[in-house]
């Protein structure tokens, strides 16, 4: 049997160990990707310290995956050997359930992930669902490409679904691998974009990235400085901190949104009194569809938004993982194959 180099994990917590690993022939409506880079994204973690149900070992991690088709399983009649294409956390959807008939194909009952689901990028080659395809643009390079179909569809698409309009104020909590995307869309869609992080470190990066504003959190209260600002129409809490998100709700005009992308366990200590009478909401948003993916590829073709990424290859994915693990990790990392 054919084989690819991949990283494989044995067991919740082991280390990363590049492996020769069975090149798996895509079966129908399935296409076999040969991965040309893949991102390192904070969610890894959860797969590698086995956070999330039913997870099989040995785990291949990646979620961030971009590459050419290889091969096509039958069936497959939209795509063709040799197209660009990227896979994100979204990994592919059955079409046949309740939520995909209501066309909720992110909420599909079926719904895939990689790593999860199935051997993900860190690795030669992945066999994927082709729903789970988003072709790249040609201004984007592979690297460039990966992060948009987890980090970046996540900030982008959820933004686009606020109520913000062009002008309005979007605080953005987390100037990190999420954050610093965020504030690029935010201000490429004409939004006044505050910028919120934990000192003043990253207060230069915030500006460069196109923040107007920045509010260090522990200078001072949070919802105040929002508040001398004017207010915030919408803030995208990209740190998965749950106290840090609800020190910007009193920095929310009325009517304002509070979308959480950050994940973590930790219980929001926000009362019913802070959101009845401004008439505030609390939002969870998951990332997005392929075509999501494809759209958010696409604006950030046209408006120069791009990951600030350090490259690494496959064979130190021990290291790249080690560095996000440690807290010293790049905006983003992305493997190359």
């Amino acid at each position: 049997m054919p084989t690819h180099q991949a990283v494989q994990i044995h067991s919740a917590g082991g280390s990363l160990e590049l492996a020769a690993v069975e090149t798996r022939a895509p079966a129908r409506d399935e296409v076999r990707i040969a991965v040309t880079a893949c991102g390192i994204c904070g969610t890894d973690r959860a797969f590698v310290h086995g956070g999330f149900p039913n997870i099989s070992w040995p785990l291949t991690p990646g979620h961030e995956i971009a590459g050419n088709i290889a091969e096509l399983g039958a069936g497959v009649e939209d795509f063709a050997v040799g197209e660009r294409v990227a896979v994100g956390w979204f990994g592919g959807c059955c079409y046949r359930c309740d939520q995909c008939r209501k066309g909720q194909f992110i909420h599909c009952e079926n719904g895939k992930v990689p790593s999860w689901h199935y051997p993900g990028g860190y690795a030669e080659s992945v066999t994927v669902p082709a729903s789970a395809l988003a072709r790249i643009p040609d201004g984007l390079t592979d690297v460039e490409a990966a992060p948009m179909g987890c980090a970046g569809v996540t900030t982008y698409n959820a933004l686009r679904h606020t109520k913000a309009l062009p002008g309005d104020r979007v605080a953005v909590l987390g100037v990190g691998g999420l954050g610093h995307l965020a504030i690029q869309f935010a201000r490429a869609m004409g939004f006044e974009t505050i910028a919120i992080n934990r000192g003043t470190a990253k207060a230069e990066d915030a500006r460069k990235l196109g923040a107007h504003h920045y509010v260090g959190s522990t200078s001072g209260d949070v919802a105040e400085a929002m508040r001398a600002l004017g207010g915030a129409a919408v803030v995208l809490a990209t740190a998965g901190n749950s106290q840090a998100m609800a020190d910007t709700v009193g920095g929310l005009s009325p009517q304002g949104e509070l979308v959480t992308l950050g994940v973590t366990p930790d219980p929001l200590p926000i009362s019913p009194v802070q959101l009845i009478s401004p008439g505030l909401r609390i939002v969870g948003h998951p990332s997005g569809t392929a075509k999501d993916v494809e759209d958010t590829m696409h604006f950030a073709v046209m408006a120069g938004v791009r990951a600030w990424v350090e490259e690494l290859p496959l064979a130190q994915a021990a290291q790249g993982y080690a560095a996000l693990e440690e807290g010293r990790a790049h905006y983003r990392t992305v493997l190359t194959m």
